[in-house]
């Protein structure tokens, strides 16, 4: 059986992702379903609306969104389409392990460097730091990203939250996606 980075990179504490999580990350997929979007008030909420019209969101309450997971030799895409509208691609490169590395996501001239904890079964993100440019953000500027996965009736939850600092909730998306043929 051929192990992809995904799995080298988590190493032992891969197998305690939910089995349907390792399937995803094993095989890749398809998920589709409708999403709860929410923007905050005043700056912040002005500012998670310009992001979210870039990912071709331009509403809050319900959207459709896919997500295509795709796996290639050092990471994975994954390629989210919100109504129809453009895709919006967000590339992860895996770097060293989980006890010594982190994930890099690249989405347009935004890099995060992010590392995994797993709790009961579910991926949680953590942001270790961000650059912009390639100009790395000093933390007391790093928005709080709230972002995780899990399995509930076999279903995919997951949450994505955006804070920034003295300003608040810029935006938050989530919703529970079925897998589809892909």
């Amino acid at each position: 059986m051929t192990i992809n980075c995904v799995q080298q990179w988590f190493g032992d504490s891969f197998k305690n992702l939910h089995p349907l999580l390792q399937k995803l990350h094993i095989d890749g997929g398809v998920l589709f379903g409708t999403v709860n979007v929410t923007v905050g008030d005043g700056l912040a909420g002005y500012i998670g609306r310009r992001l979210l019209r870039k990912l071709g969101v331009l509403n809050v309450g319900g959207n459709a969104l896919k997500v295509v997971v795709q796996h290639y030799d050092q990471g994975f895409f994954w390629n989210r389409s919100f109504n129809k509208h453009a895709k919006v691609t967000s590339k992860f490169d895996a770097v060293g392990t989980r006890t010594n590395g982190y994930w890099l996501e690249t989405l347009g001239s935004i890099s995060v460097f992010l590392t995994v904890d797993i709790h009961e079964g579910a991926w949680h993100w953590r942001c270790k730091k961000m650059s912009y440019k390639n100009v790395t953000l000093p933390k007391f500027l790093l928005p709080k990203a709230n972002a995780y996965k899990l399995i509930e009736n076999n279903r995919y939850r997951f949450y994505v939250g955006i804070t920034l600092p003295l300003l608040g909730e810029c935006f938050s998306y989530s919703g529970l996606l079925d897998m589809v043929d892909h």
